[in-house]
């Protein structure tokens, strides 16, 4: 069976203003200093699917300056616009649509467009041994991060060990899940880690297109109706129109809490390949190794007795004196301090912004 990559990729990435702006968000940035954050996803599940069997699900707004950056790497039509951000669920949903109207079925490697993996050798090695899971069970399989410390910051997914069972001779196995837990408190997240049951929630999907279409018949049935609307429209000349009027009705949910939580034949492969979720700029700091003094330093920096912190400066000198675990970042327009342990705070300033008009700085 045919393998796509889906690589979702219309979120505004808040958590990561004033880096991340409406006209250029996260997954348009280059954090690595290699590439921007969508280019280097479809570098990596290129490994496995191929780079002409990858789809890129965007913004509206964003889609055309996707296609600008992606060029030479994706095909312009594999870009699909959601003309009104609908969550995961309606994203996902809408790519299965696509894969099973215009390309018959196939299975479908679902990844986020803002994380970040150091070991990507191996990373393929567990993105395939999860498309051979998903295509002898016809289940859906998610990749769970083995934990390194307690996090308080990511869901955690449990596993069933006795349901451990090898795939093939891809020398890795899979588990059951049991449950999907939210973000736990620290003491929480230090049973978790000291139980052996317990891994991260990825974000990383792996079904048939067929398959996940019948979970939403069965369990969102809303979202599945306005899908078949949209499929039917598919391929024809009303296609756009009927997109632009049926998307923004879709309900909004993840799709973790529509399907994966409600749905009792998932099953996980446990991924160790130096994964990180890009999902604040504290999160700046896997991107780009330490100084003696423990910072993080983008741009031109004078930093005098500072430790710990996270300095992103753009085209103006940051100096610093006597500060300890903050975050400073520098755009043309905007400068952000922040205390390092307030990192996911800082989508209540752009909240303010829209609340206040100030819509030039979003």
């Amino acid at each position: 069976m045919k393998t796509y990559g889906v690589i979702m990729a219309g979120g505004g990435g808040t958590r990561f203003w004033p880096l991340s702006r409406k006209e250029r968000p996260k997954q348009l940035l280059n954090l690595s200093g290699k590439d921007i954050m969508v280019n280097e996803t479809i570098d990596r599940i290129a490994a496995s699917v191929g780079k002409d069997n990858i789809f890129i699900v965007t913004n509206e707004t964003q889609a055309q300056l996707m296609k600008t950056e992606t060029a030479g790497r994706m095909a312009p039509e594999r870009i699909l616009a959601e003309p009104a951000a609908r969550n995961t669920a309606a994203c996902i949903g809408y790519a299965a649509m696509e894969i099973v109207k215009k390309y018959e079925d196939g299975i479908m490697c679902i990844l986020p467009s803002d994380q970040f993996v150091k070991n990507t050798e191996e990373f393929t090695k567990v993105m395939d041994a999860a498309i051979l899971a998903a295509e002898e069970t016809d289940m859906l399989v998610t990749i769970g991060i083995e934990p390194t410390f307690p996090a308080t910051g990511y869901g955690y997914i449990c596993t069933e060990k006795s349901s451990a069972a090898k795939i093939g001779e891809t020398g890795k196995e899979y588990r059951m899940v049991k449950e999907f837990v939210e973000k736990p408190d620290e003491e929480t997240a230090k049973e978790y880690l000291a139980s052996g049951n317990y891994a991260w929630n990825s974000g990383m999907f792996i079904w048939k297109a067929s398959t996940i279409l019948k979970k939403f018949e069965t369990l969102l049935p809303d979202i599945y109706a306005c899908l078949v609307k949209i499929g039917e429209a598919m391929g024809t000349s009303d296609e756009k129109h009927v997109i632009e009027e049926i998307y923004p009705e879709i309900p909004k949910i993840s799709i973790d809490y529509g399907i994966m939580e409600r749905s009792k034949d998932v099953l996980m492969i446990a991924g160790d390949f130096g994964w990180n979720d890009i999902g604040s700029l504290d999160m700046l700091g896997i991107m780009k190794p330490e100084n003696e003094d423990g910072n993080v330093c983008y741009g031109e920096q004078i930093n005098v007795d500072t430790k710990n912190c996270i300095l992103y400066g753009k085209d103006k000198l940051i100096a610093t004196i006597g500060v300890e675990n903050l975050i400073v970042i520098q755009e043309k327009d905007a400068i952000l301090i922040c205390d390092k342990n307030r990192a996911q705070d800082v989508k209540n300033v752009v909240d303010r912004l829209g609340e206040e008009g100030k819509e030039k700085y979003l």
